[in-house]
């Protein structure tokens, strides 16, 4: 199977569509000829929609017009000897992602406020509290308004597409000063140290909010983004490609913050699962008919989409299993079983949901091993003096999550992966909360295993995936026996087949393999970086927002983290919250999310947890803030 060649971001000036309005005209014509009967895109047909989708061959066929399959590559910054660092990587030698060099962002400036009909792409401008004086400032990418009364009637709605007016020195109009700009993932990126010049005074909204009198515990202290690497768009048009967000429940549009637990799927995905069953659906790698060729074609292409999506070596490196919990299992009795003894050493961090405790758990009372926690401090950030601490020789595997499902903590992967390779332990990182969030480089994470479930990525559920290194695949044995892991069978011996078909005994779930590839060219489209920038201006709003409801105390205020606000309202059972919350058509989880150590460590049982994704507003925080405002005036929720 060949391997394409890797795509790069497009223009950071441009938000998420064609460089110019006549190549936009020029699709449009297109893909117009080309729908059947006449037929035009539901309104707000955008990126990620069916029609754009089903009619991605006309893309190269238009001249200037470049590919719709933005993606991150790992690089290095031409402007210094230092790569830039993974998200997680608290070491500037960490190899990570960068935008291609000749990609610049033009400078920017804010936008008006949204009117439902603006041509503005909406990356809403929120105050902030200010950074600390040690941080860069700060300045958000916007788009500028764009007169669209030149393109055919039928592209009114496909505003997201607009780049922004004006043009810089520089390749797509970028301006010459911003060539070289990184995106920084980190505020303590030494590339960072010099301050930019101020921002200029976003949009006021219909309320700012006075974070001084509330305790410092509970300020946001996320300093994650330099967002000016990416594209804004507008969430209001990719949630368009989610048909169940058109629900309604109890009378109220539905409001979906429950991401952390699934996330949604896209009708591309869903197209894509209908299109397996009617045309493809066969069992795969074992026959010689048409039917089983296609179906082994489309699995091992999701598995090359894997590939890429993560920057794994090879193919051979991508188990596919159903879902992280099925892979970190795997790792623990297929690695654990054979590497780990009496008297061993496993460490774990008090972050872990309890599909990273159980199995580690499991293995220790079998093999008479030790698990040992690396402790977090009170905004739940992993100490490291105290981690390294646990580090030594009779430590065989560190096993943690990148993003906390509880706390939305995000961990320093890459500085963790590297301290326990310097005392000979493999790494294994839950990246179940990860893969929805953040770019994902495990070659520069130099991780050992890589765990994950397609259904938090807009994929299926039932199918997730294991990445290994590849001699650390070589050398484990199989977990569990059938067909299709087996090269040769007598009454005396089994003969394995190598990586991955070692570890995928049985019929697989191929339907939503193909499902999670499908979910993968969507999310490459949008492309991470620009998702992680708009949850983190979501996330800097939401945590602003939620402090302004009398009673509410944030649970897990790290500097970093990723899409997940959890929280205790005094005098309130979250379970209550929660249900009062779902008569207004708003879903949010509401327990301990198997993650209890972590939260009795904080003094709670349970916490209501909004979490986020690329298709969430400002418009879905306000609706949850103005619901707990209400609930806490006493109307619907039991008082404890």
């Amino acid at each position: 199977m060949s391997t394409p060649e890797p795509a790069v971001l497009h223009p950071a000036s441009a938000p998420l569509g064609a460089p110019d309005v006549d190549a936009i005209a020029r699709l449009a014509n297109a893909l117009f000829s080309a729908l059947p009967n006449g037929a035009v895109p539901a309104p707000g047909a955008a990126l990620g929609s069916a029609p754009l989708f089903a009619a991605e061959p006309l893309l190269n066929a238009i001249p200037g017009t470049p590919p719709l399959t933005p993606s991150l590559k790992p690089n290095h910054n031409p402007g210094s000897a230092s790569p830039i660092p993974t998200i997680g990587a608290a070491r500037p030698s960490a190899p990570g992602f960068a935008l291609d060099p000749k990609l610049a962002p033009e400078a920017a400036s804010p936008r008006s406020p949204i009117a439902p009909l603006d041509l503005t792409v909406p990356l809403a401008a929120t105050p902030v509290a200010p950074p600390p004086a040690s941080a860069p400032v700060i300045e958000p990418v916007f788009a500028r308004e764009t007169d669209l009364a030149a393109l055919p009637g039928r592209l009114g709605d496909l505003r997201s597409f607009v780049p922004p007016e004006g043009a810089g020195a520089g390749p797509f109009g970028a301006s010459a000063a911003a060539a070289s700009a990184p995106l920084y993932f980190l505020a303590d990126n030494p590339l960072a140290r010099a301050t930019p010049a101020a921002p200029p005074s976003p949009a006021p909204r219909a309320e700012t909010f006075d974070l001084a009198g509330l305790a410092s515990q509970h300020r946001t202290e996320v300093h994650v983004l330099d967002l000016s690497g990416t594209r804004p768009f507008d969430a209001n048009v990719f949630k368009r490609d989610f048909p169940i967000l058109q629900e309604t429940v109890n009378g109220r549009p539905l409001v979906w913050l429950d991401n952390g637990a699934t996330t949604q799927k896209p009708q591309c995905v869903i197209d894509r699962l209908a299109h397996f069953y009617k045309h493809e659906n066969s069992n795969i790698h074992r026959a010689a008919h048409t039917l089983a060729a296609r179906a082994t074609d489309v699995y091992e292409a999701a598995r090359d989409k894997v590939r890429a999506f993560i920057n794994a070596p090879s193919v051979k490196d991508v188990v596919f299993v159903r879902g992280a919990t099925e892979a970190i299992n795997l790792v623990a009795q297929a690695w654990g079983r054979r590497n780990i003894g009496e008297g061993d050493e496993i460490v774990v961090s008090h972050l872990e949901h309890h599909a990273n405790i159980v199995p580690w758990q499991q293995l220790a009372a079998e093999k008479g091993a030790r698990l040992r926690v690396a402790p977090v401090d009170d905004h739940g950030q992993i100490l490291l003096d105290e981690y390294e601490k646990l580090l030594g020789p009779k430590t065989k595997i560190v096993a943690f999550t990148q993003v906390s499902n509880a706390l939305g903590t995000v961990t320093p992967v890459a500085e963790m992966t590297a301290l326990a390779h310097r005392h000979g332990a493999r790494v294994l990182v839950d990246g179940a909360q990860g893969i929805c969030h953040l770019p994902v480089d495990v070659q520069a994470l130099d991780v050992d295993f890589y765990a994950f479930s397609g259904h938090k990525m807009f994929a299926p559920t039932g199918i997730g995936v294991l990445y290994g290194k590849a001699d650390v695949l070589e050398a484990m044995p199989p977990w569990q026996g059938g067909g299709n892991m087996i090269a040769d069978v007598t009454f005396e011996k089994t003969i394995f087949q190598g990586p991955p078909d070692r570890f995928e005994a049985g019929t697989g779930n191929i339907a939503d393999a193909v499902g999670l590839g499908a979910a993968i060219d969507y999310l490459s489209r949008i492309g991470m970086a620009n998702i992680a920038a708009h949850e983190h201006e979501l996330l800097l709003y939401g945590t602003e927002r939620l402090l302004t409801v009398p009673g509410l105390k944030l649970i897990g205020t790290a500097r970093e983290k990723a899409g997940i606000m959890s929280f205790v309202l005094d005098g309130c059972r979250s379970e209550d919250v929660g249900k009062a919350l779902d008569r207004e058509g708003i879903a949010v989880r509401a327990g301990h999310h198997c993650a209890q150590p972590i939260l009795r460590r904080f003094g709670v049982e349970t916490t209501v947890r909004p979490s986020l994704a690329l298709y969430n507003t400002h418009d879905d925080i306000d609706a949850l803030v103005d619901a707990l405002r209400r609930l806490q005036s006493g109307r619907g929720v039991k008082r404890g």
